[in-house]
């Protein structure tokens, strides 16, 4: 393997297991505090011990994430020197202002833990806003950075150097905004949707039902109206890609031939050599509406653009079906949850519970698939139209090594979670309430 096939890997590796980190520490402070609001409100103990099982949590995947992270950033100069050399001024900015959003949250999660019984019970609860906040500003802050190596700006480039930066216009590119909605609500869904996924087995299972209820209701409301609005999100996404990343949005419909009133596909096995897709589904003139909001607009296709800039399209399109499948049943099942308010004998019902929980790990499915579609769907770019992946990898030797090392941390960080989340779900079964 050589050194850009084993930094490929690393990148991806790490960035797989980290975003499932990084997500869960992002959302799961506004379960917290939605709990804890409830029991200042009721005095309920079951509130009480909900919030302090859900507090437990987020300093676990806060403490995971903080490690991920870091080590994420040690790759970027590791494995990208070239990259970071020239990309570094530019996007510096809100790699900066993450760290001072990581350090606001880290204080105030500090008030959050030791806080009880010491400090104002309103200043307590409003410390695990800020949490919350915190924690959604530096996803927010680390996605715009990802965007602006899809949508560079706030430089001009003159002979293979970058003059005139302007990091804040970096900073605020294209793309941020689309990227960041998409990636923020699929962290919400993904997350919202496995925490009650979790609580719907424990139901299910019929342990602890008054507790795992309240439980189920908070997180599935978060993930539900995510998954509801995220088809909103996509739609934007998907116009913005199509005018800036238009052999992309190719890549992710498998679309060789261009054409006006192109159509969707929907499945469908990417046959590279033939250019073809077969076995799909397809809606005339749907893609050309969705990307251009005119069903005669002309969609370019794959054979507009040399074959050497081209992703690897089979992998992008399945990643781009599988994400929208996933996502349109996570919809579905998020307007079953608010019919169900409606229909409460749906809840006495374990056929309701089972399908919650089967629900459980498909938000993070489709959140790596979609994360696979924007990085993939870049190749072979590593700042788009502007430097290629394979000149930003660095010259040393051995990467190979780097990247076992890497699997054996991740794993390592993966089985400690596991192990840590497994106490916290078996002490919220416990009897005891206080």
């Amino acid at each position: 393997m050589d050194n850009l096939d084993a930094a490929r890997l690393q990148m991806a590796f790490t960035l797989i297991f980290h975003i499932v980190f990084a997500c869960i520490g992002m959302v799961m402070p506004f379960f917290m505090i939605v709990a804890h609001k409830k029991w200042l409100n009721t005095r309920d103990l079951v509130y009480l011990k909900l919030t302090k099982s859900w507090q437990k949590g987020v300093a676990i995947f806060f403490v995971v994430g903080a490690v991920s992270g870091t080590a994420l950033s040690f790759e970027l100069g590791l494995l990208w020197p070239e990259f970071m050399e020239h990309a570094g001024p530019i996007i510096g900015m809100p790699f900066s202002l993450e760290g001072a959003a990581f350090f606001v949250e880290a204080i105030a999660l500090g008030f959050y833990l030791y806080g009880w019984d010491k400090i104002p019970e309103k200043f307590h609860w409003f410390t695990g806003i800020i949490v919350g906040v915190s924690g959604v500003a530096s996803g927010i802050l680390v996605v715009s950075a990802n965007a602006w190596m899809n949508a560079p700006t706030g430089f001009d480039y003159i002979n293979g150097e970058f003059f005139n930066i302007d990091p804040v216009k970096a900073f605020l590119n294209p793309a941020w905004f689309t990227q960041a909605l998409h990636m923020t609500l699929a962290a919400f869904t993904a997350t919202g949707f496995a925490v009650a996924g979790i609580h719907a087995y424990q139901i299910f299972r019929r342990r602890h039902i008054v507790l795992h209820k309240k439980a189920f209701k908070i997180a599935i409301t978060f993930g539900a109206v995510a998954a509801i609005l995220q088809p909103i999100s996509g739609d934007l996404s998907a116009k913005d890609i199509a005018e800036r990343q238009p052999v992309k949005l190719a890549a992710m419909e498998a679309h060789y031939h261009t054409q006006k009133g192109a159509p969707l596909y929907i499945g469908g096995i990417v046959n590279n050599e033939k250019q073809e897709v077969t076995h799909k589904i397809e809606i005339p003139k749907a893609l050309s509406f969705l990307a251009f909001g005119d069903f005669d607009a002309e969609v370019k296709g794959l054979n507009d653009f040399p074959e050497d800039e081209h992703p690897n399209v089979a992998i992008v399109h399945y990643a781009f079906q599988i994400m929208v499948g996933i996502g349109t049943l996570l919809l579905l099942a998020g307007l079953l949850f608010f019919t169900s308010l409606f229909k409460k004998s749906w809840w006495k019902s374990r056929k309701f519970w089972l399908l919650f929980a089967l629900l459980a790990p498909l938000g993070f499915v489709a959140l790596e698939a979609g994360w696979i579609v924007t990085e993939v769907g870049r190749q072979p770019w590593i700042i788009h139209k502007i430097m290629k992946t394979k000149d930003a990898v660095t010259p040393m030797p051995g990467m190979i090594y780097s990247f076992h090392l890497y699997v054996g941390l991740y794993t390592i960080l993966t089985i400690a979670v596991t192990w840590l989340m497994g106490r916290q779900i078996k002490s919220l079964n416990h009897p005891n309430l206080s």
